[in-house]
């Protein structure tokens, strides 16, 4: 797989970290309406260091939702294994926690009210509950619509509540599918800067895999892209990236990668048009 150094920084070579989450000959399919089989992961593998930011890029179809479902432990594998601290992944736990494309808050609870529901979820005592969600919501500048209902905010603020609901249960992990793919490209612009800033600010290190389509939006918030497949989804390419953040899409590095990624997965999206076309 292909490696960029980086010209902009000096960081010293990391250090080996033990991974986090481990995905071994993973294999995932599925039955279409028809009764058909479709493999949707073939037999991918990788591991994800403890607080690294990886980013799974791939055309659609390609399974990467499927990945992030078998490690947030919503699904099982057909084969293979997720693992997480070493130990095989068989469900849900509090120790993840997941952002979806659509916030899905409670639209009978407030702001607020959704993310105290969570933290009563995950057993944080009640008279913690209430400052611990409005630090949240102060944190991703959502404290002045704490008591609003969802409904009365824009998507881009229903994403940000949905962010602070799932970082106030301090999981060691957070899984991220696509959760900005609906955004205009201002709101999606403000919400990468918040997800950098709260990830890096963390006191204690929070393992972050998060699926996109978008190559800049990749470039802009992962420490390592791994590129997948057409379907049947398999791993093809990976970028590391040195580049110190904040990053800006006119970074010298940060373009140069965003073309790279660029031309290989057209490549792979033109592979997956092809295949549809029985050519």
């Amino acid at each position: 797989m292909a490696e960029i150094a980086s010209d902009l920084s000096h960081l010293p070579a990391a250090r080996p970290r033990s991974p986090k989450l481990s995905v071994r000959n993973l294999v995932k399919t599925r039955a279409t309406a028809a009764g058909a089989t479709i493999t949707a992961v073939d037999r991918v593998s990788f591991d994800v260091a403890v607080g690294e930011f990886i980013c799974l890029l791939g055309p659609s179809g390609c399974g990467k939702t499927s990945i992030l479902n078998v490690l947030a432990g919503l699904d099982r594998p057909t084969s293979g294994e997720a693992l997480i601290d070493g130990r095989p992944i068989t469900g849900p736990g509090p120790d993840r926690a997941v952002l979806f494309q659509e916030p899905a808050l409670f639209p009978w609870l407030s702001v607020l009210g959704n993310v105290e529901l969570a933290l009563r979820l995950v057993g944080v005592p009640e008279v913690e509950r209430r400052g611990r969600a409005m630090a949240w919501l102060e944190n991703v500048s959502m404290g002045r619509f704490a008591s609003a209902q969802p409904h009365e905010l824009s998507e881009g603020m229903r994403q940000r509540a949905a962010l602070a609901r799932a970082l106030a249960c301090e999981p060691d992990v957070l899984l991220a599918d696509e959760p900005f793919g609906a955004l205009d490209a201002q709101a999606r612009e403000l919400l990468q800067e918040e997800l950098q800033r709260v990830w890096t600010e963390r006191e204690a290190p929070m393992t972050l895999v998060f699926v996109t389509h978008n190559v800049r939006e990749a470039a802009l918030l992962a420490d390592r892209i791994v590129v997948m497949s057409a379907a049947p989804g398999r791993l093809v390419e990976e970028q590391r990236m040195h580049a110190p953040r904040p990053r800006h899409l006119d970074d010298a590095l940060v373009s140069r990668v965003v073309s790279d990624i660029h031309e290989s997965l057209m490549q792979e999206v033109d592979k997956g048009v092809a295949r549809e076309m029985g050519d």
